[in-house]
C-alpha cells in the first residue's frame, strides 16, 4: 500500500509550472482511477470464486486509491486542507489496520484452503503495479513541490518494499503451517496503527506552538510509511 510520505508545505507557492501541476494532477488522478478499476476487477473475480482472501487483496486496493486521491485533492490547498488531509490519511491507515486483524480472526476462525494461483495473482499484481505507478511519475521526479515530490518517492521506495512485501506474503500465505501468515498480518496491522500513531503525533507537535504563538504557520507533516 502507498504512502503519502509528507503533507505539502504551501504548494501553489514554491513556483511550480502550470504546465506541469495539471499534468501532475491528470497524473495522480489517473493512477488513483487505474488502481480503483483494478480493485473493482480483483473484488469481482474473488466473489465470482468465492475466494476471501483474494477479496481482501482486492479491498486493500482502496487504501491506495484514497491515499492518491488525498495528494490530488491537496495539491496545491492551504495549510486547513493540510490538516485535513494529514487527518484522513491517519483514518485510512487506521480503518486498514483493522481491516487487517479482522480479517486475520476470521481466517482463523475460518480457516482457508491455500490456492497459490489466486495469491500468486494478487502478489504479481501488487508488484506490477508498483512498477506503473513509478513509471508514471518518473517525469516529475526532479520536481521540488512537496506534494509532488512526496508522492514521487513514495512511490520510488514501494517499487522495492511492495515487491518484496509480497512476495514475503505469498510465501507466508503457502507455507505448509499458518503461524507466518498470521505472524505477517499482525505486522501489516503494526505498520498501519504506527502510521495513524506518527501522524496524531506529526499534528499534535504542529498545533503545540500554534497554540503558544498565535499566527504561526507551522505545517503538519505525516511520516513515512510502508505499502500494503
Amino acid at each position: 500500500m502507498a504512502a503519502i510520505e509528507n503533507a505539502p508545505d504551501d504548494a501553489a507557492g514554491l513556483g511550480t509550472e502550470p504546465a506541469v501541476a495539471r499534468a501532475y494532477t491528470l497524473t495522480i488522478w489517473a493512477i488513483a482511477l487505474g488502481i480503483l478499476i483494478q480493485a473493482m476487477a480483483t473484488v469481482a473475480w474473488a466473489l465470482a470464486i468465492g475466494n476471501v482472501q483474494l477479496f481482501k487483496d482486492g479491498v486493500d486496493w482502496v487504501y491506495d486509491v484514497a491515499l492518491y486521491g488525498i495528494a490530488a485533492i491537496v495539491f496545491g490547498r492551504d495549510a486547513r486542507i493540510e490538516r485535513l488531509a494529514a487527518v484522513a490519511i491517519g483514518a485510512v491507515m487506521a480503518v486498514a489496520g483493522l481491516h487487517t486483524l479482522y480479517d486475520l480472526w476470521d481466517k482463523i476462525a475460518r480457516p482457508r484452503p491455500i490456492e497459490v494461483w489466486t495469491l500468486g495473482f494478487a502478489a504479481a499484481s501488487a508488484i506490477v503495479i508498483a512498477f506503473l505507478v513509478v513509471a508514471a511519475l518518473w517525469r516529475f521526479r526532479r520536481e521540488q513541490n512537496p506534494v509532488i515530490k512526496a508522492t514521487w518517492l513514495s512511490s520510488r521506495n514501494d517499487t522495492i518494499s511492495t515487491s518484496g512485501f509480497a512476495l514475503v506474503g505469498l510465501a507466508a500465505r503457502v507455507a505448509p503451517v499458518r503461524w507466518p501468515e498470521y505472524l505477517f498480518d499482525l505486522v501489516v496491522a503494526g505498520i498501519c496503527f504506527q502510521a495513524t500513531w506518527a501522524i496524531w503525533r506529526s499534528l499534535r507537535r504542529s498545533a503545540e506552538p500554534e497554540a503558544s504563538q498565535p499566527g504561526l504557520r507551522n505545517k503538519a507533516q505525516t511520516d513515512a510509511t510502508g505499502g500494503l
